[in-house]
């Protein structure tokens, strides 16, 4: 069987917010970012669904070790402890000993970050694989190929599955629920750059792709114009923030004069009940902090060149 096939985690209670890719290829069955720990019961139960469990699985693919990607790695990994990891070399040691990236996410999630992302368990160094980007990975008949698209994380990658020609983006490719032509950025702290975006975005398009996979949430099938929307939002938000950020505001008037212009602006593309899906996947105070950190970055490198 050879398949790929979109396991909603129900996130929260919420369908169509996080996206596992269950890609199957002869006797080999992986995923592509299980997400949170908090999803497993879902996920047993997307798989049983699909006649697989997770003793069936082979290879788990991440694009990169956000909690809300890859939290279930490790708890997949106790129930099956033959399954193999990929990931981005810089995301090896934090799988290994997740405490610095659990402590980082508790600054930005408080007393909520188990009940949203589960327990995120280490997983063992020897099923872990490292990469760097272009790689060529074998599942059964299928060839993934492995792109470095940092940008949205220093450790992100984007697998290309020539054989369907479908790129599985991770969060370099916004929030679109379903291929809606309406894209969010995701720009969370600490290491988000607009320069490696850009470059990261380029060097999906130069795969002319198909398909998009994205995690927040499912395909979209005119790469193209997705790519060339993607980017302009994504500029006009660091836009919005080097603005926000001249005026010198507190920073929590700045940050909530980001998220109702983000609003305002999602509000003539999308139906109340979606404005708020969409918003509720996005966490605005997340992307202003990012974009925040950004610009001060940068700015303190002109500063002291």
């Amino acid at each position: 069987m050879n398949s790929v096939t979109v396991i909603d985690l129900q996130w929260s209670g919420h369908p169509r917010s996080i996206a596992s890719a269950l890609v199957r290829s002869q006797q080999n069955a992986a995923l592509i970012d299980p997400g949170p720990a908090s999803t497993l019961d879902t996920l047993r139960a997307q798989l049983a669904h699909h006649g697989l469990n997770v003793a069936d699985l082979t290879v788990i693919f991440l694009t990169h070790i956000h909690l809300d990607h890859a939290a279930a790695t490790g708890a997949l990994i106790r129930e099956n402890p033959r399954l193999q990891v990929y990931v981005h070399d810089r995301g090896v040691p934090h799988l290994i000993d997740p405490s610095r990236l659990l402590q980082s996410a508790a600054r930005l999630y408080g007393d909520d970050m188990e009940r949203l992302f589960g327990r995120f368990l280490p997983v063992p160094a020897a099923n872990l694989h490292a990469l760097k980007g272009g790689e060529t990975l074998a599942l059964g008949s299928r060839q993934l190929q492995v792109l470095y698209t940092p940008g949205h994380a220093s450790h992100h990658v984007t697998f290309f599955d020539s054989t369907e020609s479908i790129a599985f983006v991770g969060d370099t490719a916004g929030i679109c629920v379903n291929g809606h032509p309406f894209i969010l950025p995701a720009t969370p702290p600490p290491d988000i750059s607009i320069e490696l975006w850009d470059a990261s975005l380029d060097a999906i398009a130069a795969l002319h792709p198909k398909r998009l996979f994205l995690t927040h949430f499912s395909f979209s099938d005119h790469p193209d114009a997705h790519l060339a929307a993607y980017r302009e939002r994504l500029h006009r938000w660091r836009d919005l923030s080097s603005s926000l950020l001249a005026r010198n505001l507190e920073d929590a008037v700045a940050m909530h004069q980001f998220a109702r212009e983000i609003a305002a602006e999602a509000a003539q593309f999308l139906s109340p009940d979606e404005v708020s899906h969409y918003l509720f996947n996005a966490a605005l105070n997340l992307s202003w902090w990012g974009l925040a950190r950004y610009h001060r970055k940068r700015a303190e490198i002109s500063a002291h060149p």
